[in-house]
C-alpha cells in the first residue's frame, strides 16, 4: 500500500535506509551526524514545498520516495528513493517513482532530476528503464561515506530532445537497444534484419561510445511525456577533404510514438548542432519506401545521385 509519509514513520525510514546502505561497502550510516532529518522527514520535505510517500506492508515501511521543487527553476528533484530487498522486482519501486513523478508534473515540473550514489548500480539500471539518462558532472558530497553521485534527468512532459555525452550514452545503452530492436521489427532501413537480438543491439551502441567520447559522433535522444522513444546520430568523422560535411545515421522512433513530432524534433536539434560546427552539407541514406523518407522531404532534404565515382564489382 502506498500512502503519504509521516513524521511518525521515522523508525521505519531509519531501518530501511540503514539496511539499504549496508548492502554497499563503504556506506556509513550516521543518524545523528549526517541524516538527522530522518527523525521528522515529512516535516522536512513540507518545509521545502515537497512531499513524501511510503510503501507499507503489514505495518512496516518497505519503500519510500520524496520529491521537492528546485526553487528558482522549473525543475523538481526526486530523492530518498529506497526499497527493501524483499520488495525489489515486485513493482513497488516503479509505483513509488511514478507517484512522485506525477506529483511533480502536476505541480508544473518541466524536468525531473535525481542523484544516485555511483555504487548503486542496480538503481541506475532501474532509472534507465524508466527513461532517465545520466547528464552532467559527478557530485562530491564530502561525507563519511566518501559519496560520489551521478546526476540523472528526465523531461516531465511533451516532446523533448537532449544531446548525450559518452557517459550518458553508456548509461542509456539498454533503452537505446530497445528502440533499435522495435524499429528493426517494424521494418526500418538501418542495416539490420529482424529479429534483432538484445545483445547484438546493445553491442551496436557500445561500439559507438568511443566515437562519441572522441567527438567523432554526436548522439541525441528524445522523450514523449517522460518515455524515451527516439534517437538520432550525427557522424562527424568525414574524410580530410570534406570537413564541411557530416552524415545523419540511425534516426529511430519507436513505432507507437510516431506522428508525434519526435523525428522532426530530433532532426531540428541535429541540424542546429551541425551548423554550429560548420557542417554546411548533411547527407543520409534511406530507402524510397522507408517511413522517414517523407519526413526528410518535408524538412527540405533533396535526393541526390552520387556521380563523383564509379563503383565496380567482380564475381
Amino acid at each position: 500500500m502506498l500512502r503519504a509519509g509521516r513524521d511518525s514513520d521515522a523508525a521505519g525510514f531509519i531501518t530501511l535506509i540503514r539496511d539499504c546502505w549496508a548492502e554497499y561497502p563503504g556506506c556509513v550510516f550516521d543518524l545523528d551526524g549526517e541524516v538527522t532529518e530522518l527523525r521528522a522527514l515529512a516535516s522536512y520535505f513540507a518545509e521545502q514545498d515537497g512531499a513524501l510517500w511510503v510503501a507499507e506492508e503489514a505495518g512496516a515501511v518497505v519503500g519510500m520516495v520524496a520529491a521537492h521543487p528546485l526553487h528558482g527553476t522549473p525543475d523538481w528533484e526526486i530523492c530518498r528513493m529506497y526499497v527493501a530487498t524483499s520488495q525489489r522486482g515486485t513493482g513497488v519501486a516503479a509505483a513509488l517513482l511514478s507517484t512522485a513523478e506525477a506529483h511533480a508534473r502536476d505541480a508544473g515540473a518541466e524536468v525531473i532530476r535525481l542523484w544516485s550514489d555511483t555504487r548503486f548500480t542496480r538503481a541506475h539500471t532501474f532509472y534507465a528503464k524508466l527513461g532517465y539518462v545520466r547528464q552532467g558532472p559527478i557530485r562530491v558530497l564530502n561525507d563519511l561515506s566518501n559519496s560520489l553521485e551521478f546526476p540523472f534527468i528526465k523531461p516531465a512532459r511533451g516532446v523533448a530532445v537532449h544531446l548525450l555525452d559518452a557517459s550518458a550514452a553508456e548509461h542509456a545503452e539498454r533503452p537505446l537497444a530497445d528502440i533499435l530492436i522495435a524499429c528493426v521489427a517494424a521494418g526500418a532501413s538501418v542495416s539490420f534484419l529482424p529479429p534483432l537480438g538484445a545483445e547484438a543491439a546493445r553491442d551496436f551502441w557500445r561500439r559507438s561510445l568511443a566515437d562519441i567520447a572522441l567527438d567523432k559522433k554526436a548522439l541525441w535522444v528524445a522523450w514523449v511525456d517522460g518515455v524515451l522513444v527516439g534517437t538520432v546520430t550525427l557522424d562527424l568523422a568525414m574524410p580530410p577533404n570534406q570537413p564541411h560535411r557530416a552524415e545523419v545515421a540511425k534516426l529511430l522512433v519507436r513505432p507507437e510514438a510516431r506522428r508525434r513530432g519526435v523525428g522532426r524534433a530530433l532532426m531540428a536539434a541535429l541540424e542546429v548542432e551541425a551548423a554550429q560546427r560548420g557542417r554546411r552539407l548533411l547527407t543520409l541514406d534511406t530507402r524510397a519506401d522507408d517511413a522517414g523518407e517523407a519526413l526528410y522531404r518535408s524538412l527540405g532534404w533533396a535526393a541526390r545521385a552520387a556521380v563523383a565515382h564509379t563503383r565496380y564489382a567482380r564475381r
